[in-house]
């Protein structure tokens, strides 16, 4: 997929994509509509991005956001006939919002800056080093069914996949889409899963 240099953001509080992970939405609001249909006419591709702290309080239609986001792919949409949809995104690739533009839409356009993953064939002992010690600390809540997992992941689809459903603050999301490869990204996340399993009561050892 050849990607674009600008994009239509969708800014939510609480919600962030990681790439190759899927993220269902129900989008009503009008503007966001009118951006669905833009995307399903063209490229499908829709820039999720954060709302950043105090955006309730923001004057006009532009509050603040976090230059970092995901771009996700429309891989399934159902049109409803009041003209609401359900779709369902696939993150594709993180992204750098450069400045966004004013193409007389109802919703947000950025240009953007493509923030690649370098290839992680140079660290994968680590990081399988790393998805172990993911399973290890999952074992117990998937022993107990607490935890569903999908079959044959990838070491980069599990990292993501976790980073994107761990409950923890946004801005904690935030701190793992933003890190450079999946291997930083993976070590940044291990603390944070042994932290909520600890406050739930169950999980492993990553030792």
């Amino acid at each position: 997929m050849t990607l674009p240099d600008r994009l239509p953001l969708f800014p939510l509080p609480d919600a962030v994509l990681f790439p190759d992970v899927y993220l269902p939405l129900h989008i009503f609001e009008q503007c966001y509509r009118a951006l669905t249909r833009h995307a399903l006419d063209g490229n499908k591709l829709i820039g999720m991005t954060v709302l950043r702290d105090g955006w309730q309080g923001a004057p006009g239609a532009t509050p603040p956001i976090y230059t970092t986001g995901c771009a996700g792919t429309i891989v399934h949409h159902e049109a409803l006939e009041d003209g609401r949809f359900n779709i369902v995104l696939q993150g594709v690739a993180r992204f750098e919002v450069a400045a966004e533009v004013d193409d007389g839409t109802s919703y947000r356009i950025a240009r953007v800056r493509w923030l690649a993953e370098p290839d992680a064939t140079g660290d994968l002992a680590a990081l399988t080093t790393v998805r172990r010690q993911i399973e290890a600390l999952l074992l117990p809540a998937l022993t107990r069914g607490e935890v569903q997992m999908p079959p044959r992941l990838s070491d980069q689809a599990l990292v993501n996949a976790i980073s994107q459903a761990l409950d923890v603050p946004v801005l904690e999301k935030m701190a793992l889409l933003e890190k450079p490869t999946v291997l930083t990204r993976g070590h940044a996340l291990l603390p944070l899963l042994e932290r909520r399993l600890i406050e739930h009561g169950g999980g492993g050892s990553v030792h």
